[in-house]
């Protein structure tokens, strides 16, 4: 006895298989995270030192080079790059894509931790984060106000904003842009430290000694003890100031004598500016990779209702980043892409068998296998996203083949006046083998694309599994479920619809004009050879044509406008040509919003000399442009400034988070930087010469 009369002996059986199914799939589905497209970055770990006070030299010898000498032996780096700025070391390791994660992220704080003793006393412990430092950012809201100082903003970002954001499931990171904390300042004259013979050092260390709360001890009594407590902190400015630096043949010296203490921002040298170049403070959400995206962002505009009803009525809040916009349409379009599959699977079924009860047992088998698919893809801790759900659109005319094969093997007998019970059982006898070698072969055509590697594989494996898997359910549902229903519920019809009689003749006479093709064209066998050749050089001859990328370049409605200075230049200049390329990009029409950042070091003063400029664009029905040709016209706008490197960049489909979305990027190498010097200039004159004749032809 096979599976199939199992299940018409033992109907409560199949349809039990059946809901257990389901029930799989639901929770499967709930259990799911949701992306644009399947997480195709590598790991990538990043380890950030700070060093105060360091120029860039010190930086990269004392404190770069120790860690990327440890880190260099772990296996499986695909590549290590470092950037040793003032005052920081910013270490990024790219690990190959079947590298777990956490495995890696152990082996770096290994590594680091061995070469900590070789690092500067007095330089900040290294920090080793499991994401990329050039991350993108999913969601991003900005707070201006009219009447509060920025360091008011920054201080309601991180103590309001950022504390309850970033408890939400999945969050990796939040990043406060254009932050400024509060800080004491201090000032100290050159002339007057001349004067009493006192050195910064001095001043540090006098800071040190008595900036400071120690434990007091405590006060025991019969019936009570209490605690002492020591106020050693030096709160306000005039607390510094009177603060004792030095004690001079008797004469005491404070601070106020060589200089000035004033409470002012950590961080001076960043900026953020939204729409008409007004200065503002944005919160940015970075999400974990793999994490689902619309519950994120549903659970964020839920915590930011809660939080704009306890603000203050001058605090005005603004969206002007959500990458869940465009994730949602994808996701919402291939949604009715499947509900519109399967209504014309359900109606090409109802057309060819001409009845209703027929018609609902094949059908039962499509959202059985594809419900049952999202647990298989929970198994494979796969996400729901563009390439899955189109697995589903393209398994949902593949999963219904197997259910009308055996109910139409099933319905025959019937109608040859077998019983109906053992039709079922003699049809689904028939039938069994082909089902299973039917489903073999559609699943040796799609599993392979599992073994394929890199960034294609990865892409393109859970569309393949997607596919094999509801292959693999439908024929388990065809084989149980189907042969059931039809032994029960089919009957050999004496009297036919009106709707069958009108429609015989046209089938009888197409099954008639089938069958004498197929007969001339056995008698013709030489014809198919010359087809099949045909139709090869065709496929070789027209696809030598067709250009080749990844994924179409998808319009966003946002792109960024970046720049870098050379180093040494200030902040104060750099601030100015910022200021000069904003307000170019604010006079564009279909403008949503704006947001620019100067030198977006993330509260460390490292990068003066870099900005970008990232502009969120209306939606493209409400705009008479494209997303390229307005990135043509500004990056011909950008030629007229050249005070620094800078360039348009749009978001790249899949695969563009690192690198600021660049399409094509080279590295150039050298033993020493004299050669490096060398190739620059050659490769920056062919670029100009590049750049002259692509004018002359405009």
């Amino acid at each position: 006895m096979n599976i199939s009369s199992l299940s018409i002996n033992r109907p409560v059986l199949a349809t039990v298989l059946s809901i257990v199914i389901v029930l799989f799939g639901v929770i499967g589905f709930r259990s799911l995270g949701v992306r644009e497209y399947p997480s195709v970055d590598p790991p990538v770990i990043t380890v950030t030192t700070n060093y105060t006070g360091a120029n860039a030299d010190v930086i990269e010898s004392q404190i770069t080079e120790p860690l990327e000498e440890s880190i260099n032996g772990i296996a499986g780096i695909r590549s290590l790059s470092s950037i040793s700025s003032d005052g920081r070391s910013n270490i990024t390791v790219e690990f190959d894509l079947n590298v777990d994660l956490e495995d890696a992220a152990n082996d770096v704080r290994d590594r680091v931790s061995r070469a900590v003793r070789n690092l500067p006393p007095d330089a900040d412990p290294p920090v080793v984060v499991k994401s990329d430092a050039d991350a993108s950012t999913m969601l991003a809201v900005t707070l201006q106000s009219d009447s509060r100082d920025l360091l008011e903003l920054s201080d309601i970002a991180t103590n309001t904003f950022k504390e309850r954001l970033q408890t939400i499931p999945g969050v990796s990171e939040i990043r406060v842009w254009g932050e400024k904390k509060y800080a004491m300042r201090l000032l100290m004259d050159p002339e007057r430290l001349s004067a009493y013979q006192i050195t910064p050092l001095d001043v540090r260390d006098a800071l040190t000694r008595q900036n400071v709360e120690l434990p007091s001890g405590r006060i025991e009594g019969y019936g009570t003890e209490l605690t002492v407590r020591t106020l050693g902190r030096l709160k306000t400015p005039e607390d510094f100031n009177d603060m004792i630096v030095k004690e001079i043949e008797g004469s005491i010296v404070r601070f106020r004598d060589v200089g000035t203490a004033e409470l002012a921002p950590e961080n001076e040298r960043t900026i953020m500016r939204g729409n008409n170049l007004t200065p503002m403070v944005g919160v940015a959400i970075t999400p974990q990779p793999g994490s689902n995206y619309i519950a994120i962002a549903d659970e964020f505009y839920k915590r930011l209702e809660k939080i704009k009803s306890e603000l203050p009525k001058d605090i005005v809040t603004d969206i002007p980043l959500d990458t869940t916009t465009n994730i949602r349409k994808a996701i919402t379009e291939v949604e009715e892409t499947i509900l519109i599959a399967f209504c014309l699977v359900v109606l090409v079924i109802f057309v060819f068998l001409r009845n209703w009860r027929t018609t609902l047992i094949p059908v039962l088998a499509i959202p059985i296998s594809l419900i049952g698919t999202f647990f298989i893809m929970y198994i494979f801790d796969f996400s729901i996203n563009i390439l899955t759900l189109l697995g589903i659109v393209l398994a949902t005319g593949l999963v219904v083949d197997d259910a009308i094969v055996v109910l139409e093997n099933i319905f025959m007998k019937i109608e040859n006046g077998m019983d109906p019970k053992e039709a079922g059982h003699e049809g689904s006898k028939e039938i069994f083998f082909a089902i299973v070698s039917t489903t073999i072969t559609l699943a040796a055509v799609f599993l392979p694309i599992i073994f394929l590697q890199g960034l294609t594989g990865r892409l393109f494996r859970e569309f393949g599994v997607v596919v094999a898997g509801s292959v693999i359910i439908s024929a388990f549902v065809s084989l149980t479920l189907t042969p059931m229903l039809s032994a029960r519920f089919l009957k050999k019809q004496e009297h036919h619809s009106t709707f069958f009689q009108v429609t015989e003749r046209f089938f009888e006479n197409m099954t008639n004009r089938y069958n004498r093709s197929l007969q001339s064209f056995i008698r013709h066998r030489w014809v198919a050879i010359a087809v099949m050749v045909i139709s090869l050089g065709g496929i070789f001859v027209i696809g030598s044509f067709l250009k080749s990328e990844l994924a179409p370049l998808e319009d966003k409605s946002r792109l960024q406008v970046m720049a870098t200075a050379p180093e040494g230049t200030s902040y104060e200049l750099m601030d100015n040509y910022v200021k000069q390329i904003s307000e170019v990009v604010d006079t564009i029409k279909g403008k949503k919003s704006l947001m620019a950042i100067t030198a977006p070091s993330f509260g460390s003063s490292a990068s003066a000399n870099s900005a970008f400029v990232r502009v969120a664009l209306a939606e493209p029905n409400e705009r008479n442009f494209t997303q390229q040709e307005l990135a043509d016209k500004l990056s011909g706008l950008m030629r007229q400034y050249n005070f620094a490197r800078t360039f348009v960049v749009q978001e790249q489909t899949i695969g563009g988070s690192r690198g600021g979305g660049l399409p094509v990027q080279y590295v150039i190498q050298a033993p020493n930087f004299e050669k490096i010097t060398q190739v620059e200039r050659t490769s920056t004159r062919l670029n100009t010469i590049h750049m002259t004749f692509s004018r002359m032809e405009t």
